[in-house]
């Protein structure tokens, strides 16, 4: 540890952690080692910032401060010993108890570090621990409490800022940002602003204000008259700088001449936003949330600051916050869902040359997917080995694989995970792959039918049966409430796979893989070994066994007279086919897929792999779809041509009448596949819509009826856009929002409004979108902000994707994310939304 003081002089440091022991050691600092290779252990000083949301670390080549730091709010979890595969691979020389990883949200890379002594890892581990705990459990009050003086004068030594200068401020979110900004421009850093320094602000948020504007309303601010803005006078520039003339504007609607809300006015608004469950009490309740005048807070009153707040939280936002949890029925058979689905999980970039890992397994769970894909091949002694078979790309060990299965699957979702297994192993090693199965995953692993009375039946992803091995209550020919345990699907493992028939338990059978289009095999025949080919086409009665709801079959016809459903085999067909069955026998497909789970796959052709749009399988209501990964994407994001969407992959998913994404590509299949599984508490399951359920059911989506649902998108403004070349301080965006429809094809649709020249810092458009949507179960809507170009194609600023029956009425905030899917605060849209239906309002 460092000889230096271990007391922040925060007062507002997270409240009860100012004397923790842990606290204190991580705000003195700790030289740990970083690991990055066998070669690479470099030590680095890590220090907690006293603001007690970030941490600063040294690094060899100086960078700008904001690359020293990483904040607590970005890390996804902290891994204590040798649990990533960076310190299983090149950390053996440090006992594990050293050891820890952090991994962080997105796609930024794990930090495994080994620390001098087992207790100073365990101090870093635990006081992590606390500081995230503390972090989820603050309110926004005092999250808007702990920004302004943690970012106000204390976290650097050369800032002296005067503390609490942004703390009536609404932009939460924007404290952390405007205030970086502000100590760069301050050249000099003497907490004074010239107008100079104002003009490099103003080109650093991504404003071109006139000279003759800014000037004016720099004077205005100026009221030491000394050409210098300083203390109150920098938080009256913010504060007309950060005006929201449109949010005043309502309010004033709604509050009258007294310039406050009270309780019944804000119900009365809380009414017209279109929200069914508001009552006074409720409208009491924001108050005390989210108003920042005590005084007001007494007598019941929201001021305009409090209402901008509101207005700003996850309350306000487009997205339904009580979809944000499991509300769904979650005990219907598999195949009436959509399953989140990775492809190609095992990597992490290029599918020709790039690394396979274990940790892109972990990501893809923290995401919810519930369907891996495991590509098996022949390993050297005796273990089989995962990965894109005849590339470049690098190899993992199958029971590496399983350990993070055990260790990761259920730590977002606890419901059921699929196990794809791409098997091209020999019957040795598959003997191999199941034991490793059972002995790693040990009751995890389904390895019997649940419901004994109905084996051949689908179970629901929470299903509840009382263990046979345990006996029997029955009571009026059902089971009582019983007090016994129970068989269940949550937290267990499923595995897809070929299935012996009985005559073939001697494991002389047909092959493992997918019986893919003829095309698409001569190529494989093609790049095979014949040995390799001879033995994939063996299946062990080992392995076969464990395949009990997941049995993979080719998915020939859909001719109800070739046989009566078999809920517990897994059809398996090519994009190609599967658009052939929507676009001919339409309902005979979605008809099946009430009933089984279909598997879709990427055309052999498309070498690239390049992604498909997820959407056409859903809208037949396949369960799993697979996507391909390709690189050279158009300006991270796909754009509509031709009344068609151009994909740009780097996610893939596949589709049991699921469809499976590469969860390391973005690109809008990607979005659209967040944004699907972005309800029901993110669990990776989402119900399908009644129509794509039902048995009879007649849907076509080929043929969908009439329009009977109208959505109406009032863009109005957006707010804090990022800017795109940072390096170029004249740089500044001209943004433009773009509407998409994503759905059955007669409701595929997109508008955009014009450009803002200059101003990605508060655009205002006041443009009214407008949609008529025939299937609105299946709808997503995604929100795109572009950078206007007149002589190549928009670049890509940020995205929201969301489900239309996800999408609440009114003034609404949507915050932006990047397109891996990073969130892009305080960025966001302002817009006004309308759902209406022929039965009336939505």
């Amino acid at each position: 540890m460092l000889p230096c003081r271990a007391r922040p002089n925060n007062p507002d440091f997270p409240a009860g952690l100012t004397e923790d022991e842990d606290i204190q050691a991580m705000l003195r600092g700790s030289r740990l080692l970083k690991i990055r290779s066998r070669t690479w252990h470099k030590e680095r000083l890590y220090r907690l910032q006293e603001d007690g949301l970030s941490v600063w670390f040294q690094r060899r080549i100086p960078h700008a401060p904001s690359q020293h730091i990483f904040f607590v709010q970005h890390i996804e979890a902290v891994r204590e010993g040798h649990q990533s595969e960076g310190l299983r691979r090149f950390g053996g020389a440090y006992a594990p108890a050293r050891c820890l990883t952090i991994a962080f949200k997105g796609r930024r890379k794990n930090l495994d570090l080994a620390a001098p002594t087992a207790e100073e890892a365990q101090r870093w581990v635990r006081g992590l621990a606390k500081l995230r705990e503390r972090l989820d459990a603050m309110s926004q009050r005092e999250r808007l409490d702990q920004y302004p003086a943690g970012l106000g004068g204390r976290t650097c030594p050369r800032r002296c800022w005067p503390r609490g200068l942004l703390y009536r401020c609404y932009f939460l979110s924007t404290h952390t940002w405007i205030w970086s900004y502000l100590h760069r421009a301050d050249s000099d850093q003497d907490s004074k602003m010239s107008f100079k320094e104002i003009k490099s602000l103003l080109r650093m948020v991504n404003v071109d204000m006139n000279d003759m504007y800014a000037y004016r309303l720099f004077k205005e601010c100026d009221h030491s008259n000394n050409d210098r803005l300083e203390g109150a006078e920098i938080e009256a520039f913010l504060r007309r700088l950060l005006k929201r003339p449109e949010l005043e504007e309502i309010f004033h609607r709604y509050s009258g001449e007294d310039r406050v809300l009270s309780a019944s006015e804000l119900l009365e608004f809380l009414e017209d936003q279109g929200e069914d469950s508001a009552t006074l009490a409720c409208a009491r309740k924001l108050i005390q949330t989210y108003e920042l005048n005590e005084t007001a807070k007494q007598h019941e009153l929201m001021t305009l600051d409090g209402f901008i707040m509101y207005l700003l939280s996850p309350e306000g936002t487009a997205l339904n916050t009580a979809h944000t949890r499991v509300f769904q029925d979650m005990s219907q058979p598999l195949a009436h869902y959509f399953i989140s689905s990775s492809h190609n999980t095992y990597l992490t970039d290029s599918q020709i040359e790039g690394p396979s890992s274990t940790e892109a397994y972990i990501r893809a769970f923290a995401q919810g997917c519930r369907c891996v894909e495991l590509d098996c091949w022949e390993g050297p002694g005796g273990e089989p080995i995962i990965y894109h078979g005849h590339t470049l790309t690098t190899k993992i060990l199958f029971r590496d694989v399983i350990q993070v299965v055990r260790d990761h699957a259920f730590t977002l979702s606890p419901y059921p995970v699929i196990l794809s297994l791409e098997n091209h192993c020999g019957l040795e090693q598959q003997a191999v792959m199941a034991r490793h199965l059972r002995n790693i995953l040990g009751d995890m692993l389904v390895t019997q039918a649940l419901d004994s009375q109905n084996p051949e039946e689908l179970p629901s992803p929470e299903v509840m049966l009382p263990d046979p091995q345990l006996g029997s209550q029955i009571h009026g020919g059902g089971f009582t409430c019983p007090p016994w345990p129970l068989q269940q699907l949550k937290g267990r493992v499923l595995v897809k796979g070929k299935k012996l028939p009985a005559r073939h338990e001697d494991g002389r059978v047909l092959s493992d893989r997918e019986d893919e289009d003829e095309e698409e095999e001569e190529s494989e025949e093609a790049l095979e070994a014949a040995e390799q080919s001879r033995r994939a086409k063996q299946i062990s009665p080992e392995l076969s066994a464990l395949a009990v709801y997941c049995c993979a079959a080719r998915l020939r016809t859909l001719d109800p007279r070739s046989g009566p459903p078999q809920p517990c085999k897994i059809g398996s067909l090519s994009e190609r086919k599967a658009r052939k069955f929507t676009r001919e026998t339409g309902n005979s497909f979605v008809r099946h897929n009430t009933q089984q789970l279909t598997r879709v796959y990427p055309m052999g052709l498309r070498v690239n792999s390049a992604n498909y749009n997820p959407q056409e399988m859903w809208n037949s209501g396949c369960q799993l779809g697979e996507r391909g990964y390709k690189q050279g994407i158009l300006g991270g994001d796909g754009h509509f041509s031709g009344g068609r969407v151009t994909k740009s992959p780097l996610f893939n998913h596949v589709v049991y009448s699921t469809v499976a994404l590469n969860f390391q590509t973005p690109g809008y299949e990607m979005d659209l596949n967040t944004g699907r599984f972005l309800i029901n508490g993110q669990c990776g399951y989402v119900l399908k819509p009644a129509h794509l359920r039902q048995r009879n059911t007649t849907f076509d989506p080929e043929c969908p009826g009439p329009p009977r649902t109208t959505l109406t998108v009032q863009v109005l403004t957006a707010q804090q856009l990022p800017k795109l070349n940072a390096e170029k301080p004249s740089s500044i965006v001209d943004p433009l929002v773009r509407v998409e429809i994503h759905g059955v094809p007669a409701d595929c649709a997109h508008k955009e409004t014009d450009y803002v020249l200059n101003n990605g810092f508060n655009p205002c458009w006041e443009q009214t979108l407008q949609f008529q949507l025939r299937v609105p179960e299946l709808v997503l809507v995604r929100f795109v902000v572009e950078d206007y170009d007149t002589t190549s194609p928009n670049d890509f600023v940020g995205q929201f994707t969301l489900p239309l029956n996800s999408l609440k009425q009114g003034y609404r905030h949507i915050h932006l994310l990047s397109k891996d899917g990073a969130s892009l605060s305080p960025a966001t849209l302002f817009v006004h939304i309308c759902i209406q239906n022929s039965r009336g309002p939505h």
